[in-house]
């Protein structure tokens, strides 16, 4: 290599301690702008996670008319995704996984509730709406897992004391 090439570390897991912004590089910007981020992304989820928990039967009932198998299942899993993986972002608190797994879950369940090449078409705009609003939300997510929660953060302070 010449004396012109850049060095890149290696974090030492996959969401290591080394990681970049992990040492405190970010700005009082930054940092309220990761808060801003995880708040707008939680507030997407948590509620509607309390909504499937309140209104179970009914959710499964949804769940089921997709024809999606073992809707109560579906359900149970919809509501820790949203409300307990929301919880966690909202917080900061093992931030970076939780918007992994909502994005995969988001990435799972959007060609299934948002299928706009099948819907009628009176509601094929909207079923499109959505599901590339879901596409945008997952790379919210991705980014929020690929860069942390900023140290506004459960995850920020641990890291700082």
């Amino acid at each position: 290599m010449n004396s012109t090439s850049t060095t890149l570390t290696r974090p030492r897991g996959f969401f290591g301690a080394d990681e970049p912004f992990a040492s405190g590089e970010l700005t009082a910007a930054q940092n309220w702008l990761a808060l801003a981020g995880r708040l707008l992304i939680a507030y997407m989820f948590i509620p509607a996670g309390w909504g499937k928990l309140v209104g179970f039967a009914g959710t499964a009932g949804y769940i089921a008319s997709k024809g999606v198998p073992l809707p109560e299942v579906c359900a149970a899993i919809a509501i820790f995704c949203e409300l307990g993986l929301g919880l966690l972002m909202l917080f900061g608190w093992k931030a970076r996984w939780a918007a992994l797994g909502l994005a995969v879950f988001v990435a799972v369940i959007t060609p299934v509730f948002h299928n706009y090449w099948a819907a009628p078409e009176a509601q094929a705009a909207m079923q499109k709406i959505n599901f590339d609003k879901n596409l945008a939300i997952m790379g919210g997510l991705l980014a929020l897992a690929a860069f942390g929660p900023g140290f506004l953060s459960v995850d920020g302070q641990r890291r700082r004391g």
